[in-house]
């Protein structure tokens, strides 16, 4: 069971990402102005999720989707009140994509991602590594069809003379496959992933280990992973 912080905290990052109902927002939005607590960790959830808006471009649904969800719904007045909700539930799509593993991402992808994936072939995916719900490290984006791996830190510095290195583990595999050193830049990017198959690629588990200077000297994790995190569908 969830202690009190802990409830409020999932609450502000559900606020934050986007992912309540009308209804919750409106009830989180009044308890926001009145509770200084729950105010101070949405701002949190804020500032800790806004650089994941500039790792992944902007998601739109297709032009024939209102046009084809309008048409199925049920005459006025009901009608109106279910469109808004439903275009309330298209907003949420953008904040699961840039969020993937972080907190409340499956919640996301049950209201939008899972309609929208039936509408093609995805292509793009993100991850978000972290320790917990809590403490997001880094945003992995993998374009499927060229296998680009791009890798923007978040919140997290390595240790003096040590570096961080991204490694790909999967069952089929035998052994963790290192996707490289984490550069000490915005970005990391590399085309390592080439070598591996789309759906290696898609269902493997994504970890980052603290190595010496340039990356460990085995072609093995020499630790523990420190953070972590699977793949979803970022956009149709």
């Amino acid at each position: 069971m969830m202690a009190p912080d802990d409830d409020l905290d999932l609450l502000a990052a559900e606020y934050a990402l986007g992912v309540l109902d009308l209804a919750e927002r409106r009830e989180t939005e009044a308890r926001r102005r009145n509770e200084p607590a729950l105010d101070a960790a949405i701002t949190r959830w804020e500032r800790r999720l806004a650089p994941l808006a500039e790792a992944l471009p902007p998601v739109a649904p297709p032009e024939n989707l209102w046009p084809r969800i309008e048409s199925a719904l049920p005459a006025p007045p009901i009608v109106v009140d279910l469109v808004d909700v439903l275009r309330q539930r298209a907003r949420r799509w953008k904040a699961a994509a840039l969020v993937g593993g972080a907190l409340a991402a499956g919640l996301a992808l049950a209201l939008g991602l899972s309609e929208m994936g039936r509408l093609g072939q995805p292509q793009n995916f993100v991850a978000v590594l972290q320790q917990d719900a809590n403490s997001p490290a880094f945003v992995v984006s993998v374009d499927l069809a060229s296998r680009e791996l791009t890798v923007r830190p978040i919140d997290a510095v390595a240790p003096s003379g040590k570096s961080y290195e991204l490694w790909m583990i999967n069952d089929s595999l035998g052994r963790p496959r290192s996707l490289g050193v984490i550069e000490k830049a915005d970005f990391t990017q590399n085309d390592r992933l080439r070598a591996y198959p789309p759906e290696i690629v898609k269902t493997s588990l994504y970890a980052i280990t603290v190595e010496p200077a340039g990356g460990s000297p085995t072609g093995k994790p020499t630790s523990a992973p420190v953070f972590a995190g699977k793949l979803i569908q970022a956009r149709p």
